[in-house]
């Protein structure tokens, strides 16, 4: 983009004098009546028209170089004045700006003008200016001509081209601590500190996002965009957040993830054995009784009198004998038990018969030789246990042995579900003894082939994973994505508790001796017109996890990118035009790796895909890696025409991080903030670099 400007040139007539005109009138003619001698008078008299000839080319030159000097005065003013205001309002330092740079271009009457004027205002972020001088002519005053005005107008206004802005934003466990710095903050126990760093980030992106959009956040920027100036070119912005990994599967098509995937998992072992399928059922039968009193003793009365009656034995005698009455039904069966016995199935159960004991006994009177029989009842349950013995059926079958903790292919294309939507989970064999489980997925992916070498200049062309623009091919695992799958994930170690590399059988459920953590989901370059969701994306970032810069910078590139995997999104803009192109990478300190974390590249310890496949591998080694395809990745990135921006934020940051920081962005394109309000300050600064400060009329 570039300057407009038009320019208005007022120019002043003078009076002529008449009775002058009339005299050389009468002159001329009475020269021409009278022709005798007159040759050399008319040649003498041609020389005024030749002189108003170039007396006039003069004096236009005069005022063409005042009135392009005027104007080149007045838009260095405007230029200035806008430049000065920024972001903010138009001030009287604004103005005073202005009024400076107009006058270090255009002197106090300068090329023999006066009564020069400038002013210089604002509205809706425009800047305009008006200029006017008074110029007197030099030789055309011979001819009646005397004072010109020139006047000029100007405007400028800040702009942006097409353009697109990635942001590749640290949102590690560290971004929790206080924006002050501290050695002895690793991530604040995962809860944001009150000046959190991650809370210095949210207000910075959004306070980028007013200066560029001209769409007032909900961030106190100092300043609010002018109702009117937003901002309307093709301007678009996406996020890829990261710590230990990136969360970009669910922006792909699903072609993209491969259907069959590789973990560090387990498998369920079977041995073939007879197993009983059913039971023939045997003939119930009465194992035995049990007889309990239900509730007291009735009171004992007399039901029979006998006289004459000679003695006590005589009268006990008489007495009838005790008995039970259990003549009422049998009742329904119940606490009914199986267990297996010897292979054979045997169930238990009890059923209730209600009934009566009689108790008699005898009162003896010898007065009279009378003898009373006397009877008390009491409700008597006779609980009887029958048992069933059933007959095994048997047949052979597969059942578990143990698990076979190893590396285990699946099939992972149950998370797909059509064009660029996903499931949440897919179902694998990984449950109690083999059971298909639900296995869920945020959206983390593993990288695609790469290479185990330090070396990246240039990078190998094996190594896929570093490869911002290769199509994936369908069927071809080595060139697609696979999905992160924690829970489909387990360490192994052996009978001594240290890891191995080796295969593990046991019964047991090894437990996952790795961490993970899946950042928040990337965005793709978008328009966001409405600040509230962008604002509402910012909110719900979250810091944890560790730092991994090469894979955050990897998947900025790749959705930034107008030759790679999103061209048809991102070639051109809507109308066709060219777009200028931006990466924004912030972080708030070193590459902090760990073996036993599951990372883009598996759980390192045993997936050893950058590493040496015969050795575990070491902290050194991984930051290494990280380190080494982070650079690559910034020279891959700035080849390919994107402006690659980096800010370093806080105290924390070593003296060999900063150098790598300074050597991966683009020339001039480093800054280094210590604090929040720094950090602001740089975002500001890139925002009005980004756009483009030009003249509109």
């Amino acid at each position: 983009m570039g300057w407009r400007c038009c320019s208005h040139i007022n120019q002043g007539h003078g009076m002529v004098n008449r009775n002058k005109m009339k005299t050389a009138k009468s002159f001329l003619q009475e020269l021409r009546s009278n022709t005798a001698g007159n040759t050399l008078a008319m040649a003498g008299m041609a020389i005024f028209p030749l002189a108003a000839m170039i007396g006039g080319g003069v004096d236009v030159s005069r005022i063409y170089l005042v009135q392009t000097r005027l104007q080149q005065a007045c838009d260095a003013g405007a230029l200035a004045g806008r430049r000065q205001m920024g972001s903010g309002n138009w001030t009287a330092t604004s103005n005073t700006s202005a009024q400076n740079m107009f006058k270090a271009n255009f002197e106090t009457d300068a090329f023999g003008s006066y009564d020069g004027t400038s002013s210089f205002s604002e509205n809706a972020g425009t800047v305009t200016g008006i200029a006017s001088v008074k110029v007197d002519m030099a030789v055309m005053q011979m001819f009646g001509f005397g004072t010109k005005d020139v006047s000029v107008e100007c405007d400028a206004s800040m702009s942006i081209p097409n353009t697109d802005v990635m942001f590749v934003l640290d949102t590690t466990g560290s971004m929790n601590c206080p924006d002050t710095g501290s050695s002895y903050c690793s991530n604040n126990g995962n809860r944001e500190a009150s000046n959190a760093r991650i809370r210095g980030l949210r207000s910075a992106v959004k306070c980028f996002y007013e200066t560029l959009a001209k769409r007032n956040s909900d961030e106190d920027c100092g300043s609010t965009p002018a109702a009117g100036s937003e901002n309307t070119a093709h301007l678009r912005f996406g996020f890829v957040p990261y710590s230990t990994n990136v969360n970009v599967g669910k922006l792909l098509p699903n072609d993209y993830i491969a259907d069959r995937w590789t973990y560090q998992s387990r498998e369920a072992v079977t041995r073939l054995e007879n197993v009983v399928v059913d039971y023939t059922p045997g003939t119930p039968y009465l194992y035995g009784s049990t007889f309990y009193y239900d509730g007291g003793w009735s009171g004992r009365s007399t039901i029979d009198t006998h006289y004459d009656v000679r003695n006590r034995n005589a009268c006990n005698d008489l007495q009838p004998e005790d008995y039970d009455d259990m003549s009422d039904s049998e009742g329904s069966r119940y606490n009914e038990y199986t267990w297996t016995s010897g292979g054979q199935q045997i169930t238990r159960w009890y059923t209730d018969v209600r009934g009566s004991r009689y108790d008699y006994s005898t009162s003896y009177s010898s007065r009279n030789d009378r003898c009373q029989i006397r009877l008390r009842t009491r409700d008597i349950v006779e609980q009887r246990e029958y048992r069933q013995v059933n007959t095994p059926v048997y047949e052979q079958q597969q059942v578990f042995s143990h698990y076979d903790y190893k590396p285990v292919t699946f099939n992972v294309s149950g998370l797909k579900a059509g064009g660029s939507t996903w499931n949440g989970s897919v179902d694998l064999p990984v449950g109690n003894e083999g059971l298909d489980t639900g296995v869920s997925w945020d959206g983390c992916i593993e990288e695609r082939q790469t290479v185990r070498t330090t070396s990246f200049s240039p990078i190998p062309v094996a190594a896929y994973d570093l490869d911002i623009d290769r199509m994936p091919t369908t069927g071809d695992p080595a060139t697609q994505w696979g999905p992160l799958l924690e829970t489909a994930v387990w360490g192994r170690y052996d009978n001594y508790g240290n890891r191995t590399s080796g295969t593990v059988s046991t019964s047991n459920n090894l437990s996952r001796n790795f961490s993970y953590t899946c950042a928040n989901e990337a965005r793709k370059l978008q328009r966001w017109d409405t600040p509230s969701d962008f604002d509402a994306y910012l909110d719900d970032l979250d810091a944890i996890g560790s730092t991994y810069h090469d894979i955050g910078l990897i998947w900025g590139a790749r959705l930034l990118s107008p030759t790679g995997i999103f061209s048809s999104e991102n070639a051109a803009s809507d109308t066709g035009g060219a777009i200028d192109r931006h990466l924004i990478f912030m972080t708030d300190g070193d590459t902090v790796t760990s073996s036993t974390q599951y990372t883009s590249y598996g759980v390192e310890w045993y997936d050893r895909r950058r590493t040496s496949a015969n050795s575990a591998p070491s902290t050194s080694d991984l930051t290494t890696q990280v380190n080494s395809r982070f650079l690559a990745m910034c020279n891959a990135i700035k080849n390919k025409n994107i402006t690659l921006w980096v800010v370093s934020f806080g105290n924390g940051v070593s003296a060999g991080s900063i150098t790598n920081l300074r050597n991966c962005a683009t020339s001039g394109k480093f800054y280094n903030a210590s604090n929040s309000a720094e950090l602001l300050t740089n975002f500001r600064s890139i925002a009005n670099d980004i756009s483009q400060l030009r003249l509109t009329n």
